[in-house]
Formats: structure tokens, sequence, C-alpha cells
């Protein structure tokens, strides 16, 4: 649904250097999947949403939304769209900040009390509805902007770093609004520095560093790690945690009563905890350090970092 062909985008900066903020990104969203996107500062996100939204045109290269271009697509189907930066003027009121989006997006005025009912309700501002956007929290100024961009029906939703600002609770009720959003018409883009979240909540994510996609990462049904794969994990015991620096020598205190261990494979792992446990110790936790996207992320900006220098 979503198409980035061999685009580039090149700015000039004051001093007259180029620079290159996507090179060759090839890319496709499907219609049905969440589809996640991360990376450093200065990745190359912002670029992109830009080029999706039309806001810029490519350097090189073309992107197409159903075969349109993006401009085009959008002022004929619309966009969801949630800006990194919510920004509205302090003084509307929540609700009339809903109805005058929903006015601008195009709701049909018979249908327009329902939508923002909606909304409203979906994203828990009930209690706000009548406050000025400059008494809101930064919590609730978030979920107000979530609420805007999720007024309308379209068939591509937008969402920069849209947990930014929100307590636990409504993070995890995010995931909610989320999964309520899929539909097999519809492509989901989530830009977010929380890969926990993106792990949780995309069937694929993308990874940016330096203005290449250095590699797409499927979430859903992922496969574990071969067995011959290393990777570090976290142990902790409620018994006999002098033990550990005999069998795993480097292992590293990183505090509530966790430790760290150097990569390791699966055998080496199960052969040391065994060992543990032979000595009368007691396993009480043995987990991977980093979440398959996170070692993912890791490897990916390393790579990328060693190309850069």
């Amino acid at each position: 649904m979503i198409a980035f062909d061999h685009v580039g985008k090149r700015y000039r900066s004051f001093t007259g250097r180029e620079v290159r903020a996507l090179d060759d990104l090839t890319l496709e969203l499907r219609p049905g999947e969440v589809f996640g996107l991360a990376g450093p500062n200065g990745a190359g996100k912002t670029t992109l949403i830009a080029l999706l939204l039309g806001f810029l045109g490519p350097s090189e290269g073309t992107v197409r939304i159903a075969g349109l271009e993006p401009r085009r697509f959008i002022e004929r189907h619309g966009v969801g769209y949630l800006s990194e930066l919510v920004n509205i003027p302090p003084a509307w009121r929540a609700e009339e900040t809903l109805r005058r989006y929903a006015l601008l997006a195009g709701v049909e005025p018979a249908k327009l009390r329902a939508r923002v009912d909606d909304a409203i309700e979906r994203l828990g501002l009930g209690e706000h509805r009548g406050k000025r956007v400059k008494q809101l929290s930064k919590g609730n100024l978030q979920r107000l902007g979530l609420a805007q961009a999720l007024l309308c029906e379209e068939q591509v939703v937008v969402l920069d770093e849209p947990t930014h600002g929100l307590d636990p609770v409504w993070t995890q009720r995010f995931r909610d609004v989320v999964t309520a959003l899929r539909r097999d018409d519809r492509v989901i883009l989530i830009a977010s520095h929380n890969l926990d979240e993106l792990a949780r909540l995309a069937d694929r994510v993308g990874i940016l560093d330096h203005g290449r996609l250095r590699r797409v990462v499927a979430m859903r049904g992922a496969a574990p790690p071969p067995d011959g794969a290393a990777a570090p994990y976290r142990i902790a015991l409620a018994r006999g945690a002098e033990l550990v620096p005999d069998v795993f020598p480097h292992a590293r205190d990183v505090g509530q009563g966790e430790l760290e261990l150097d990569a390791l494979t699966l055998q080496e792992i199960n052969a040391g905890i065994a060992t543990l446990i032979a000595r009368g110790a007691l396993v009480s936790l043995v987990i991977p350090a980093h979440s398959l996207l996170e070692q993912q992320f890791r490897e990916a900006v390393s790579a990328a970092g060693a190309e850069a220098t």
C-alpha cells in the first residue's frame, strides 16, 4: 500500500555542505499491518515521515500511497497523523479542539458530534473535555493529540512518538487503542524510541541509522535465536549467589538482585545453571538481557557506526 522505491533526500546546510538525510531507501508497508520505525536521533525517521505525508519531496526515487503521490492521496483520502510535538492553541478547550480538527478533516456535520464523543471516550478525556489546552498535563495533552489523529476512518495512520508523556496506565491502554485500529485495509506506522512498545505492537520494525534502512525485523512469529547464537543473559538467585563468580567469572551486578552475564550460547547458559543447581544454588530468574528487537537494534546501529568510520 505504501512504497518507498530507492528514495533519497538531500539537504544543504547553512555552510553549503550537502547532508543526506535518507539514502537509497526501499521499503513496502502492507495493508493490515502495524509497522514500527526505530532509530537513534538523526537517523532519518522525521524525514521519512515528512516524505510520506508529502511535506517534502524526495531528491531521488519515488514515494507512493496506493499508487498515488502522497499529497494527491492525502487530498483525496486524508491521513491520521500525530506529530512528535503536540502543538495546539493553548486557549482552545479540549472538546472544541476536536470539533475544529474534525471539521478540517472533512467529517460530515451530522457525524461530527458522534466522532468527537467517540474519540473522547476512546482516550479517556471525558473529565477534561471542557478544560483549556493550557490546563492539561503533558500526558493529557498527548492523549488529546492522539484523539485528533483518530477522528476519521483513514486508511493510513501515522503516529510519531505516540506514548511520549503517557503514564504507565495509558501506555498500556494505548496498546488496546492500536489493536482496535487494526483493519485489513489500513496501514499504521508508529515511530518510537521505545523498543519495548514497538516489539509489543508492531508486526515488523524497520531500523534506520545514518539515513539508511539497516534491517527490517519481523516481530510476529519471530523465531528464537539459533542454538549456536550467543547473547547476554540476566540471572537472579534466591540462594547461592556467592557461587556465581566461580561458574560465570565475568558476571556483573546490575542491581535489584540481578547479575548480567556475558554473551553465552544456550548450551553454555544451561550448563552453567546446571552447575549452580548441583552446588546447591536456587535460581529464581534466567532471562535474555535484551529483547530480540533490542538485540537487532544494537547490532544494526553498531554496524552502521562501523561503516561511518
